[in-house]
């Protein structure tokens, strides 16, 4: 199966990996090609603007059969632990059911187009606990919090939905941050509270939930070069799964460590119990060889220059409020 670039539809275009995964493709799509972004203002070029409610099964088939896409980038999501247990509803809502319109659509208006679904690593849930790490795509999803769930049963579903004829390819990325990236995730949250201190915004002191906890960090910008290689006209299997990991567990306090690091102020570290997190796994890695050897992808932003990057744009964030 290979990917036609000639009219991609990305939804959750607005979000933090959308925007960035738009831009990157609006200037590596060839000439004829056409963009659509739901969620996204567009640019007035290449980028064509939609509103797209994923949970509204009628306009998601209005849209569809409008738009006639060759491949669908599907994104939107309630995108956190903490928002999918402020609104559980809302959550399976737009996780599950949102994707369920996307590829009933696709099969009624557009069988031929490719679905690729933004998945994640936190599916596998207790499968980091009971497995050698680091895990491949046969790692069953074991979810222990409600937004991997949510995920989780979408992901299932598609490759249930491979069968009865649906294209798509699912990508299981693992924990990734850069610039841009709101506070509610790990990285931006220090490096924010970092920027804000330097700033004068902020006592010389930091709030951080589990230090011990270890993850597999990836740059978004990498994430989005492994979307890339299939939305660009990659190759490969119907129901294919892709996970995207460094390979690397890093744990949460020496990523602090490194942030502080690249400060010149005594800060002090201080535990916040609210932002501690239930069900959480202690572990994560993933091996993303299948990645490599099918897609040719591999990451290559070096993981200091990712923190440099996501801290650099919190200063510049900072220095426009005080200004």
């Amino acid at each position: 199966m290979t990917a036609s670039a000639s009219r991609i539809l990305v939804t959750g275009a607005g979000g933090f990996v959308g925007s960035l995964l738009v831009r990157q493709l609006a200037a590596k799509l060839p000439a004829g090609s056409t963009l659509f972004a739901a969620g996204h203002e567009g640019d007035g070029g290449a980028i064509v603007p939609l509103a797209l409610d994923v949970t509204d099964a009628k306009a998601v088939e209005d849209t569809l059969r409008s738009v006639a896409p060759s491949c669908v980038m599907h994104l939107a999501a309630v995108s956190s632990f903490h928002l999918a247990r402020q609104n559980p509803r809302r959550a399976w809502d737009v996780n599950l059911y949102g994707t369920l319109n996307l590829a009933d659509a696709l099969l009624k208006h557009a069988s031929d187009a490719i679905l690729v679904f933004a998945g994640t690593s936190e599916a596998y849930g207790e499968a980091f606990n009971q497995s050698a790490l680091p895990l491949d795509e046969r790692a069953p999803l074991l979810p222990r919090n409600l937004y991997a769930a949510t995920k989780a049963a979408a992901d299932l579903a598609l490759g249930q939905m491979a069968y009865d004829g649906l294209k798509t390819v699912r990508f299981r990325p693992f924990n990734h941050t850069g610039p841009g990236q709101g506070a509610d995730f790990v990285v931006p949250a220090f490096a924010a509270q970092i920027a804000r201190i330097e700033a004068g915004m902020a006592p010389p002191v930091i709030d951080v939930g589990n230090l011990d906890a270890q993850r597999d960090f990836l740059d978004v910008r990498d994430v989005i070069a492994a979307y890339e290689a299939v939305l660009l006209g990659g190759a490969c299997a119907s129901g294919a799964v892709f996970n995207v990991s460094s390979g690397q567990p890093r744990r949460i306090g020496d990523v602090l460590d490194d942030l502080l690091a690249l400060s010149n102020l005594a800060i002090e570290v201080r535990v916040d119990p609210a932002r501690l997190r239930p069900n959480e796994v202690p572990v994560v890695s993933g091996s993303s060889a299948l990645a490599r050897e099918v897609l040719g992808w591999e990451p290559k932003i070096a993981w200091h220059r990712t923190l440099a990057d996501v801290l650099d744009g919190f200063r510049g964030q900072m220095a426009s409020e005080r200004s």
